[in-house]
């Protein structure tokens, strides 16, 4: 896969993350897609920060919206290769102070198979 198309399922991945539109943020997934975060780990310390499959994702971004209805991110950087996306963004939630997160999703065949968030 190029990465202009990488690149182009990073502004897709965005749109639908700040839409809080989780179908569409999940078709951009595999359906064996895992995902690793910090902030997973702190909530759910069971998981070890790491979550496999669609479902998995759809609970963990669905309380994510549930519980922080101003969620927002915007881009700073995106750097793409043939198999990667290394994102940057701030987080915005109302009556919270920014976060500076990065982001690597890794994709096969048009599909996000994993990503892993980086943040104090």
């Amino acid at each position: 896969m190029s990465s202009e198309k990488n690149l182009s399922i990073a502004h897709l991945w965005f749109d639908a993350f700040n839409a809080h539109n989780l179908e569409k943020l999940l078709s951009l997934y595999d359906d064996e897609a895992e995902h690793f975060s910090p902030k997973l780990k702190i909530r759910h310390p069971e998981t070890k920060g790491l979550v496999s499959g669609k479902e998995a994702l759809r609970s963990w971004w669905q309380d994510a919206f549930d519980r922080l209805p101003s969620l927002h991110y915007k881009v700073t950087s995106l750097t793409s290769n043939d198999d990667r996306v290394f994102m940057e963004y701030i987080r915005s939630v109302e009556n919270e102070e920014n976060m500076r997160v990065a982001e690597v999703l890794e994709i096969k065949e048009g599909k996000i198979i994993f990503s892993r968030v980086y943040h104090g």
